[in-house]
């Protein structure tokens, strides 16, 4: 018995292992492109956000899509001091993949799948986005753009390789973990019970998987890509538990903006839109 789950461990770390040894290329590559996106173009795009006026929800839909989540940061900086409208940091947290895309770009064959997330992501941020900022107004003390960047990485001055080379790094240790996780999980109770206990195909798997996406921190994101890439999730489910993964932007909203009960009914926003976009594309697709 022992000798069985010394095995069984076994295989799942060389498994996991060598899943992960082959997304590293993709994702260097990934890193490399984006650091060099946001070291020079990074300002540009802040303040551009910031300055959106009633395109605000659109521009902001389009920027959060970038794989991370630097603009989610961001948007909660600028919300924090009244420079963009809560349709706009809405948009911005429903559209952020986080580290999915990346993942799924290391897995050949998953063009579709990216292109459908991304564009069903946009596509509810934007219509969520103007649907508050229809019903709401922001009355915030307006501050300065440049005050709002704090923990944004927009004074970063290490270059690219090197975060590169470091975001790559720490979302292979991720990956490798997760999935040597998960292999454990699929040899100790098989693909079946899984689905059954995350509910695949029922109307509660978007709510579950929403939220997970709350987690403020790019786990949740590999772990909902994960589990969709193994078949425990559907696409519609993975989508609505990503809408409600803002990464850190989360965490940075509730040090910055006050007070805190708005926060907490962002949240619970937030939430109640990733699940209810989950449901509602679970029923449609």
């Amino acid at each position: 018995m022992i000798e069985r789950g010394v095995t069984m461990i076994l295989d799942a770390l060389l498994d996991a292992l060598l899943d992960t040894v082959k997304t590293v290329p993709f994702l260097l590559i990934a890193f490399l492109i984006l650091e060099a996106l946001e070291h020079y173009s990074n300002n540009y795009m802040n303040r551009a956000l910031g300055k959106m006026g009633k395109a605000g929800p659109l521009a902001g839909a389009i920027f959060g899509c970038v794989p991370q989540c630097g603009f989610s940061v961001t948007a909660a900086n600028l919300y924090s001091g009244g420079v963009i409208t809560l349709g706009t940091l809405m948009a911005v947290f429903l559209s952020t993949s986080d580290e999915a895309v990346l993942i799924l770009f290391s897995h050949p064959g998953s063009g579709r799948v990216i292109a459908q997330l991304l564009l069903g992501k946009i596509a509810i941020g934007i219509v969520f986005g103007y649907l508050l900022d229809f019903l709401f107004r922001n009355k915030k003390e307006h501050k300065h753009i440049g005050d709002m960047c704090r923990g944004c990485g927009c004074s970063d001055d290490s270059g690219i390789v090197k975060p590169a080379v470091r975001h790559t790094v720490q979302l292979t240790l991720y990956i490798f973990l997760f999935t040597a996780v998960l292999n454990l999980v699929l040899g100790l109770v098989g693909m079946d019970a899984l689905t059954t206990f995350l509910g695949k195909d029922t109307w509660f798997q978007p709510f579950l998987t929403a939220l997970l996406g709350l987690i403020p921190n790019c786990a949740s994101s590999i772990l909902i890509t994960e589990l969709y890439l193994a078949g425990g999730l559907s696409l519609a489910s993975a989508m609505g538990g990503l809408c409600a993964g803002a990464g850190i932007g989360l965490a940075v909203l509730f040090r910055e903006n006050h007070p805190m009960k708005e926060n907490i009914g962002i949240v619970a926003l937030l939430y109640l839109l990733s699940a209810g976009a989950g449901l509602l594309l679970e029923l449609v697709l």
